[in-house]
């Protein structure tokens, strides 16, 4: 049973970490903003030539989403592999790194609260 509460005690902590701290709310609001933008440019919009708003996408998901397209060529998927893998990956990225700033932003406040007020001497 007390290897049960760990396990969803750590759950909940990376849950908490990836969607309940503000930096991972705004990573992932941003996201979400750019994902929208992106689904309505290639859906509702006529473009002459190709249209790079997908890119943005792959860059607020970078470095992580390359590390995965990169594994994926490394198993034998062709061209970033189909295109299950591609928003697979993308949508892996984008949570790993969201777990990584809540992280970041958590352990900037411990650090920030282990400083005294007071300068030593003073």
């Amino acid at each position: 049973m007390n290897q049960r509460l760990t396990h969803h005690r750590r759950l909940r902590t990376a849950a908490h970490l990836t969607f309940g701290t503000t930096a991972s709310r705004v990573y992932l609001g941003l996201v979400l903003a750019v994902t929208v933008f992106v689904a309505v440019d290639t859906l509702f919009v006529v473009h002459d030539d190709a249209s790079l708003a997908g890119v943005w996408v792959f860059f607020l998901a970078a470095p992580t989403v390359f590390l995965f397209l990169i594994g994926g060529s490394l198993v034998g998927a062709e061209g970033g592999g189909p295109a299950w893998f591609v928003y697979l990956a993308l949508t892996v990225s984008v949570l790993v790194q969201a777990c990584a700033l809540g992280w970041f932003s958590r352990l900037l406040r411990r650090t920030g609260r282990s400083r005294s007020a007071h300068p030593q001497g003073a």
